[in-house]
């Protein structure tokens, strides 16, 4: 019996000391969650303003041309991975590669951002092209080499389109596995965005450009791009800190549980215990007393 308490106690203290460490976990993604959810919020007006004025241009004059419009038969498809370097954020990665399975290996090439993506992409012998590393809180001229990288590979024809596949964080119980196609720009621009205002009109009365439209869209286009894949990236990490938060609350409200409940088996056994040696001691008592 004294070892059936000891090996109890033994477990109540190792999942006190889990339990303190998701509880720090959660505290840390908290405090990481209220910034990341900001920055992806403040950046939907800038994207739906671009967009704006993308739109304005082509409507401007619907025969302008540039190398990131070309439409052309998909003979390769890119696929930009924005996955997490960490794991314990629930079934954020898994439901986000699940999207990946849908893609014809046969034509995909991968880019993955996270270290989840390139294991994915490693375990189920997929083509890589590339893995670039993200740091925590990563900034737009370090995306840039990235979405740079990607439109090369457009621009040279090495690929017909580009895909970027992240979690869409809508708030910070629900995040969204989604698939946006960015390049050529056109499918960018045309598509609806359930984060952004979708009655955005193109109005070129309303804007001017200098020194000419063509020049002002072959800096606006590539940028547009870069812009596109620093917001799936602070969109990703928006939902990667919020399901860590939640899931890791979780675990903690769990092991909390379990200690209740290991702490009342335990408090059972040893009553078992001391009403056995009471009863030892009695039965004792009356054999001596005869």
């Amino acid at each position: 019996m004294a070892a059936n308490t000891r090996d109890i106690r033994r477990r109540i203290k190792s999942v006190k000391n889990t339990a303190q460490i998701t509880k720090a976990m959660q505290m840390v993604a908290a405090s990481k969650m209220r910034k990341a959810q900001q920055l992806a919020l403040d950046g939907r007006p800038y994207a739906t303003a671009l967009r704006k004025m993308a739109l304005a241009l082509r409507a401007l004059d619907s025969e302008m041309t540039h190398p990131l419009l070309e439409a052309r038969p998909v003979a390769k498809e890119l696929v930009l991975i924005v996955s997490t370097d960490k794991g314990l954020c629930g079934g954020l990665n898994t439901n986000l590669l699940r999207e990946a399975f849908k893609f014809d290996a046969a034509k995909t090439v991968f880019v993955t951002l996270g270290r989840k993506g390139a294991q994915w992409v490693a375990r189920n012998k997929r083509d890589l092209l590339a893995d670039f590393p993200l740091k925590d809180a990563p900034t737009f001229a370090e995306t840039k080499t990235v979405s740079k990288f990607i439109a090369e590979k457009f621009l040279a024809g090495e690929i017909d389109k580009v895909t970027v596949l992240y979690t869409d964080f809508k708030n910070t119980l629900t995040q969204i596995p989604k698939a946006v196609s960015i390049l050529p720009v056109t499918d960018e621009i045309e598509q609806t965005d359930d984060n952004s205002d979708n009655s955005v009109t193109a109005d070129a009365g309303d804007i001017l450009f200098e020194p000419n439209a063509y020049t002002f869209l072959d800096a606006l286009l590539p940028y547009s791009v870069h812009m596109a894949v620093y917001n799936a990236v602070l969109e990703a990490r928006a939902s990667e800190h919020s399901a860590r938060m939640v899931a890791m609350k979780a675990a903690t409200d769990n092991a909390k549980s379990l200690i209740k409940d290991l702490t009342l088996e335990y408090n059972k056994v040893r009553q078992a215990s001391i009403t056995t040696e009471l009863l030892e001691i009695s039965t004792a008592q009356m054999v001596l007393g005869q």
